[in-house]
């Protein structure tokens, strides 16, 4: 675990996974594309390792699921807003992708209510600016 620390800095978030075992979260957001679960056994010996912003962990993010157990697979999310119309939260995950777009979970009462991919915000900074100077 020391080791852990040592590469990753110190966790941003720890989540009790039972029997005295725990989940560390290393986060690299809110613009980083990186967070590692560093699962813990209770002597602090590493028994996983996993960076789990990908397509095949966010595919495994169904409607219903708990925001306890969204956290313990995701983490902390890049970004958090209000849902809108349909109330709750939208939290968004940046990763690295081929195109420029993120991971986004709509929050209702404590669950999971859809997830789907969008493109990030971010990515239009660049693209507004070419449009202004196109006007000129």
């Amino acid at each position: 675990m020391a080791d852990v620390t040592t590469a990753l800095g110190m966790p941003t978030a720890r989540y009790a996974l039972g029997q005295g075992s725990s989940r560390l979260e290393f986060a690299r957001g809110p613009f980083g594309k990186h967070t590692y679960m560093v699962d813990v056994d209770p002597a602090g010996r590493v028994t996983r390792l996993q960076q789990v912003l990908t397509e095949a962990v966010f595919d495994s993010i169904k409607p219903g699921l708990p925001t306890q157990t969204l956290l313990e697979t995701l983490g902390t999310p890049s970004h958090r807003r209000h849902g809108g119309w349909q109330g709750g939260e939208v939290w968004s995950y940046r990763y690295q992708a081929t195109f420029c777009q993120w991971f986004q979970v709509s929050v209702v009462d404590a669950k999971v209510r859809d997830a789907s991919y969008g493109p990030d915000p971010m990515c239009d900074v660049n693209d507004d600016r070419v449009a202004r100077w196109r006007t000129r």
